[in-house]
């Protein structure tokens, strides 16, 4: 049974402790700290915002043991269309797979229902294989492709 919450002062180490997480999956050219650093700047930002901008979710077990966490904010398409975006999501390694991303997820998806929104974006990487495959499974479309070109010889392009 996952339960999913608002984030409380009290949750801010613990999601703090994830923000390595959201450097899984990162191709061979980008720099693991630096990715690792731009994570807990989106995390510190999350945090500062929340209930302003945005809204951050924790997602517990039945015994009350933070599982994982998820934000979602207040966004614009570029063609000035308003939508949600869920900016960050993670679990801890031990709880991969039973279903705290999904809840968490979904408690995104209803908080962007209930602002309104037409849609939730999400941007994931595109070597982040784990985070591809479980947000098609529920549903998500692919919409842009960033495509990049290594233009440097120094790093193998």
């Amino acid at each position: 049974m996952i339960r999913v919450r608002p984030y409380d002062p009290t949750d801010r180490a613990f999601v703090i402790s994830l923000a390595p997480r959201l450097a899984l999956g990162i191709p061979p050219w980008r720099d693991p700290d630096a990715m690792r650093a731009a994570a807990l700047r989106w995390i510190l930002t999350s945090i500062d915002q929340q209930q302003n901008k945005t809204v951050v979710f924790i997602a517990e077990n039945e015994r009350g043991e933070r599982l994982g966490f998820a934000s979602v904010s207040h966004s614009k398409h570029y063609t000035g269309i308003g939508q949600a975006y869920l900016g960050e999501l993670a679990t801890a390694e031990q709880a991969e797979g039973q279903g705290a991303g999904t809840a968490l997820i979904q408690a995104c998806e209803q908080w962007a229902r209930e602002q309104g929104y037409p849609i939730l974006a999400v941007t994931t990487g595109a070597a982040n294989g784990r985070a591809l495959r479980l947000y098609h499974h529920v549903g998500y479309l692919d919409e842009d492709i960033t495509l990049i070109k290594l233009v440097n010889s120094q790093q193998g392009g």
